[in-house]
């Protein structure tokens, strides 16, 4: 699907607050509301806008350690990194795991409530899954920049 600049302007818009009304968006954009409704569930169909959600404060929720987990693997084989991927995806304080070139396979961004909780993350869950060599962690002492806005 090929965006046009409305579409842009409407996906910047619904990614700085996608509970603005279709109306708002509407009266912003210069389109009717049945126009702004039809791209925007053109978007979703096509998948381009995935999902809505909450971006939810983390010290509110006695989350506030946050670290960088380094992995690499014994091997390389497909069901090494079949099996990895699939228990990674299971453990709830993992909230992203990319595979990665460089000197380790995949970094893991690791959120919990403070250094006892990552220890008994790492002890009882990540090195008990098969097949890795060896981790790296590194622990966030101040957060600069964060956000989910892609610009178009």
């Amino acid at each position: 699907m090929q965006l046009d600049i409305i579409d842009k302007q409407l996906i910047g818009l619904l990614q700085e607050n996608c509970k603005r009304t279709t109306k708002a968006l509407s009266i912003e954009l210069g389109l009717s509301v049945t126009a702004v409704y039809e791209r925007i569930r053109k978007l979703e169909n096509h998948h381009i806008i995935k999902a809505y959600v909450a971006l939810i404060d983390k010290k509110a929720v006695d989350k506030n350690f946050m670290a960088f987990c380094h992995i690499k693997l014994v091997q390389h084989s497909k069901d090494f990194v079949i099996k990895f991927e699939r228990e990674v995806a299971k453990l709830n304080e993992v909230l992203e795991c990319y595979h990665i070139s460089g000197d380790y396979d995949y970094i893991l961004k690791v959120l919990v409530n403070d250094m006892t909780e990552f220890r008994d993350f790492m002890v009882t869950k990540l090195t008990n899954i098969d097949h890795i060599g060896s981790t790296h962690s590194m622990f966030v002492i101040n957060e600069v920049k964060h956000t989910t806005k892609i610009n178009m």
